[in-house]
């Protein structure tokens, strides 16, 4: 492959902790969920909102979902936007035609439309969220077209392949850090991202993928998130991802929440 490494998989599937895909297995959704509501929707997609510094509580977010709670529009509308990408990642099949059309779907709120869906035309820089702080450049703007050409022609090779459990999260893992540091949007990279890690796993597992609490993991472990990517790298063209381990370990817990 071109882009999405596997020199960590060896080492990836001795560390994986015993009893992983019994624990999928045993994923179930909650009886509260109906045809207009999915409660583990909603938690991943504040969870999700929230490493990207919206204010709205998880469970404020539920009550809006299940309940039709009412909260000013700046509080929920991009969370809203990021719920209505996932319900149709979960009820359409992954092409790069319908991965195109999620991101105009998250980023109603966060881009103009004409940058909806489009890979961006200037360089991009990477922020903490909460110090502002640089921590990233990512891949130089005209490299993009290439380098997402790539992406998209490992990510195919995957989806066809016949993986084992625990190539599929390491895969789905490699996808997630890939996307990341291509950084091809203008905005809506990290929302995308782990958006994209969820819809691999279902197009490999199944519909029981959406249970898997991976957006949460990653939220109420921000700080590792965060650190976890930033050890890669300061510069695109200078990722080391043989250093890519602990942030690969991370999705896994996951599935013990």
């Amino acid at each position: 492959m071109k882009i999405i490494p596997e020199l960590l998989l060896n080492e990836y599937i001795e560390n994986l902790p015993s009893g992983l895909e019994a624990t999928f297995g045993a994923l179930q959704d909650l009886e509260i969920s109906n045809d207009s509501f999915s409660f583990y929707t909603s938690v991943s997609v504040m969870a999700s909102s929230k490493i990207e510094g919206e204010t709205l509580e998880i469970d404020s977010y539920v009550k809006h979902k299940m309940l039709k709670i009412e909260y000013l529009n700046d509080l929920v509308e991009k969370p809203n936007d990021l719920y209505n990408a996932y319900i149709f990642a979960q009820n359409n099949k992954f092409t790069v035609s319908n991965f195109i059309k999620a991101h105009e779907i998250i980023s109603q709120h966060l881009l103009p439309e004409k940058k909806r869906g489009v890979y961006r035309n200037c360089n991009m820089v990477v922020m903490e969220h909460s110090t502002f702080k640089i921590q990233y450049e990512a891949a130089l703007y005209h490299e993009i077209p290439e380098l997402m050409l790539y992406f998209w022609d490992d990510l195919e090779f995957l989806i066809n392949k016949e993986l084992t459990f625990s190539e599929i999260f390491y895969y789905a893992s490699f996808i997630h850090i890939c996307f990341v540091n291509i950084h091809p949007f203008e905005d809506g990279n990290g929302r995308s991202a782990r958006l994209l890690e969820k819809w691999f796993l279902s197009e490999k597992l199944g519909q029981k993928a959406w249970f898997v609490q991976s957006e949460l993991n990653y939220y109420q472990n921000v700080n590792s998130y965060y650190q976890n990517l930033n050890r890669l790298g300061l510069l695109y063209n200078e990722i080391d991802y043989s250093k890519a381990m602990p942030f690969l370990e991370m999705l896994p817990k996951a599935l013990f929440l």
